[in-house]
């Protein structure tokens, strides 16, 4: 029985995500000494398989055929540093409602709610921060359904078109309509008729 080493168990673990995945040394501390990590990270990224964001920060890069390394994602970026700052996130503002398909505006700075410190994360040109927020607004029970009530939040209650809602109606999932009932008692008392006419339901 072959027995492998640090380097094939990291590499193993890095191609098993696929491509886009972001992730931190953190990922592979079942693995190996940090040290060992470390040094195995460094001799990935020399080699071009992996790519470093920001300091502690890789990517396993998608790749474009004639565009080449495309940008990563916002979303994996967020999520690997929650993951090794061990905080709950939530997309809000405009991103959230760029990302449900509300908004075609892609915005320049990227909002996450946390209830960990806030910091800044530029990554190229795009620039992501990480916004301390209230237990209350990181307590939805899918990520989904709290982007869609902050979506809506950002929009606006008179800026909310019947459009708006046929829209989330038609492309949200069975299951995040489920937990959207669920998180509905966290979103303002106005959005509480949209919410119902988005999952289908009324409520007495």
């Amino acid at each position: 029985m072959k027995i492998q080493t640090v380097s094939n168990k990291i590499i193993n673990r890095i191609y098993g995500y696929g491509r886009g995945w972001c992730f931190t040394p953190k990922n592979f501390h079942d693995l190996g000494s940090p040290e060992a990590v470390r040094i195995n990270l460094y001799r990935l990224e020399k080699k071009g398989t992996i790519r470093r964001l920001v300091r502690g920060l890789y990517e396993y890069p998608r790749k474009h055929s004639s565009l080449g390394m495309l940008p990563p994602s916002p979303q994996k970026i967020a999520k690997a540093v929650a993951f090794r700052n061990a905080v709950s996130i939530q997309p809000s503002g405009a991103f959230a409602a760029n990302m449900l398909g509300l908004s075609e505006q892609v915005p320049a700075r990227i909002v996450f709610l946390t209830e960990g410190p806030s910091r800044c994360i530029r990554v190229g040109s795009q620039e992501i921060l990480f916004k301390k927020t209230a237990p209350r607004n990181l307590a939805m029970h899918g990520e989904s359904s709290g982007a869609l009530i902050h979506a809506l939040r950002y929009i606006g209650k008179k800026q909310i078109t019947q459009q708006h809602i046929e829209h989330l109606k038609n492309t949200i999932d069975e299951r995040t309509k489920a937990k959207l009932k669920n998180d509905r008692i966290y979103a303002p008392e106005w959005m509480y008729p949209i919410i119902d006419k988005i999952v289908g339901e009324s409520y007495v």
